[in-house]
């Protein structure tokens, strides 16, 4: 299928080959008929991506502290190749489309393959062929309404999220600062629900098409007939609310929105514009700014937005559905006209140029849509859309081909190509001799698309069976969310597949033990979790100038993990296992590696209130390890630090960046001059002699699992209050 993409880093934009995205449980696959550009935010996004390095930093500085913090973190290489992939990377463009229902995912009983259906969200709702939509940001297009029209749903669902805000009532005056989509919509909504309206806005245009639209009067923001209208429809007092609708750099409209609100009035931002608020003005005045946050409640929520959670009627009236819902009823009631509102209805095949118009000037639009090539054919043969097309059709998988021969690469098929995948694994393969990428396996057809052109996958597909299926694909990489670890490896096993899992293996014991009981079934173990720090050079070294030691040893692990971000999938939980449930066990596998041996038991204890953590692990002969993993600990600290301690001897790792041993002769590492390597690469290279020789792996299936359970039993210890005893497994 066809996407629209642009390159952050180089501003190339291009319609793109995909694959189809596959359609997972709890949503539905949608057919695009017509997309909607909003000539605003991405037209903004499309500016940026034109932009020098410099200026892109400018525009985004909140960008550029994460950049430093991951600079202070993880050196300046390890930044710089995950900050320049991102910006090399192919991004999708759209938010706001409508569609018809070509699959339905499991668990979707609102809606039947055939139907029409507006969508939403920018991971979704994008300029391309297809897209998967979960449950709450789509909504059924009701009886009558043309494709076309309910397109506008999402930009509608944020100008109503931004009225609601207001609080309007019958018989207030409003005034709306720009005219562009969002603005035009602002002032439809108002005057239905009975407001009046001024419009403020530098372009006559659209002045005069907002007053078309039943606004009261419109003008410029520097004419005087702005402030008599005001002062007329109000009486002098001033407008009940003020919607900011513009964008830009100015202060002005904040400036103005403060001149003409009354006393105790509501000025409610719903663009991007500069809010340098004159503190006097709103002071004074005491005005009640709000932002309104896209589309309602549930925005930027994964348990709304990706899990189908949706929240009580009763507690939220109006969520980013029921928002979406109730604009397209409005429509379809001939409340809010949107036909006015199209300035150009663009072929999809000629999306590159139409954006480049757009971006000149040489393209004056409030709104810009997409027609799709299936629903164009359509409307070509008769006058009203048919909502039914063909289902997608599916590749079945591909012909067997021979067992890899003697000094033929070894091929590699991935399984996700998010950060990690592409930041500190795929750059170490593609460089490497003797390796071929074959295919690389998304949920997502961009991911899949980007990760093909810069590795140099010589396939990108969402159909894992195709991949298990594919006897030519001699190991499977599974790099996804936490959550599929388990299950995907297990399948993997049961093709025949020698497998590279990301930690963690498994998120609960049942989990482990489907592992588990797939390499009794298969007879196939070639299993390797994804623990590189016991191949870091550094503490290789430092291990083998620490040498053999008789007695028990005493060794202590500080991680300083950190505070996440908020809105990251770590925090997910319900559906993600906890945070040290994902990463705990790289820290385990150290210690147990420098200690030589598998855990006996575990005793973890937490204070209440944050996800700070205490980890002792007792081992055969004695020895201890104790983790402290904190998450609340200042940025400047380092992130890991290690000690060993036994026979009067002593080692310490420093961030991977300098480590020491304390013996007879002290040896002191020089301090690495550029990344902190943290072992992929040797891992890396391990795992494939492993795959091309068939020697053993590079860490045993009982290390691997005794890790993985020992991780697991820190949940359990935490919730007993009571030290955990390890079985031995397999």
């Amino acid at each position: 299928m066809k996407q629209v993409v642009q390159n952050y880093k180089s501003g190339e934009l291009a319609v793109l080959d995909v694959p189809v995205p596959g359609c997972k449980p709890g949503g539905v696959l949608v057919r695009s008929a017509y997309s909607l550009i909003s000539t605003g935010t991405e037209l903004m996004k499309v500016s940026e991506a034109g932009m020098s390095m410099l200026g892109k930093a400018r525009s985004r500085p909140d960008q550029v502290a994460k950049v430093m913090q991951s600079v202070a973190t993880n050196g300046v290489p390890a930044t710089y190749r995950k900050v320049m992939g991102k910006l090399d990377s192919y991004t999708p463009l759209g938010y706001s489309l409508c569609g018809v229902v070509e699959q339905v995912g499991a668990g979707i009983d609102d809606v039947k393959v055939g139907d029409l259906v507006a969508c939403a969200g920018n991971e979704h709702a994008l300029h391309a062929e297809l897209n998967w939509v979960p449950k709450n940001l789509y909504a059924p297009v009701p009886d009558g309404l043309a494709p076309r029209h309910a397109a506008f749903g999402t930009v509608g669902s944020i100008a109503m999220q931004g009225v609601r805000q207001g609080e309007s009532q019958l018989g207030e005056v409003a005034l709306v600062i720009g005219l562009g989509l969002i603005g035009q919509l602002v002032v439809q909504l108002l005057t239905a629900s009975g407001v009046r309206v001024v419009g403020v806005d530098p372009d006559p245009v659209r002045c005069e098409l907002a007053e078309r639209l039943g606004a009261a009067a419109c003008g410029d923001p520097a004419s005087a007939a702005v402030e008599a209208s005001v002062a007329e429809l109000t009486d002098g007092h001033g407008v009940d609310q003020v919607y900011l609708a513009a964008g830009g750099g100015s202060n002005q409209p904040v400036e103005l929105a403060a001149r003409l609100c009354r006393d105790r009035g509501r000025v409610i931002d719903i663009g991007k514009c500069r809010l340098d608020l004159p503190w006097n003005a709103y002071y004074e005045k005491e005005l009640d700014v709000r932002f309104s946050r896209s589309y309602g409640p549930g925005r930027y929520d994964p348990a709304y937005e990706l899990e189908g959670r949706d929240y009580p009627i009763g507690y939220v009236r109006w969520t980013e559905r029921r928002n979406l819902a109730c604009f397209l009823d409005l429509v379809a009631r001939g409340s809010v006209d949107v036909e006015p509102l199209v300035s150009h209805v663009a072929d999809f095949d000629d999306a590159v140029e139409t954006y480049q118009r757009l971006k000149d000037g040489e393209l004056k639009a409030v709104a810009v849509l997409f027609r799709y090539p299936e629903h164009a054919a359509q409307e070509a043969e008769a006058e009203a859309p048919a909502v039914s097309v063909p289902a997608v059709k599916r590749p079945s998988g591909q012909v067997p081909t021979p067992t890899r021969a003697a000094k033929t690469p070894v091929r590699l098929a991935f399984v996700g190509a998010g950060n990690y995948a592409t930041s500190m694994l795929l750059p170490h393969l593609a460089q490497r001799d003797g390796v071929e990428l074959s295919t690389v396996v998304t949920t997502t057809a961009l991911s899949a698309a980007n990760a093909q052109r810069k590795f140099g996958f010589a396939e990108a597909t969402t159909d894992l069976d195709a991949v298990l299926g594919d006897k030519s694909i001699d190991a499977v990489f599974v790099v996804t969310r936490h959550s599929s670890h388990a299950d995907l490896t297990r399948k993997a096993l049961l093709a025949g597949k020698t497998v590279f899992v990301e930690k963690p293996l498994a998120l609960t014991e049942d989990e482990l033990a489907d592992v588990l009981a797939a390499v009794e079934e298969s007879g196939n173990d070639r299993l390797q979790v994804g623990f590189n720090r016991r191949f870091a050079p550094l503490l290789l070294e430092a291990r083998q100038r620490f040498g053999a030691r008789t007695g028990p040893a005493n060794l202590r692990y500080l991680v300083n993990a950190g505070r996440l971000q908020h809105g990251s999938w770590y925090l997910q939980q319900g559906s993600e296992g906890s945070r040290f449930a994902g990463e705990g066990g790289h820290f385990i596998d150290t210690a147990s590696w420098l200690l030589d041996a598998d855990p006996v038991s575990v005793y973890a204890v937490a204070p209440s209130g944050n996800e700070d953590l205490q980890v002792v692990l007792r081992y055969p002969d004695g020895s201890t390890a104790t983790i402290s993993y904190v998450t609340t600990g200042p940025a400047s600290l380092p992130k890991e630090t290690l000690d060993l301690v036994a026979d009067g001897k002593a080692l310490r790792l420093d961030d991977f960046v300098r480590a020491s041993v304390y013996s007879r002769k002290k040896w002191v590492s020089s301090r690495l001059p550029k990344a902190r390597d943290k072992g992929q690469n040797a891992e890396l290279a391990a795992f494939i002699k492993a795959v091309r020789t068939g020697g053993p792996m590079p860490v045993p299936l009982e290390s691997l699992v005794a890790t993985t359970a020992a991780t697991l039993a820190v949940q359990t210890g935490l919730a007993a209050g009571a030290p955990v005893t390890l079985e031995k497994r397999r």
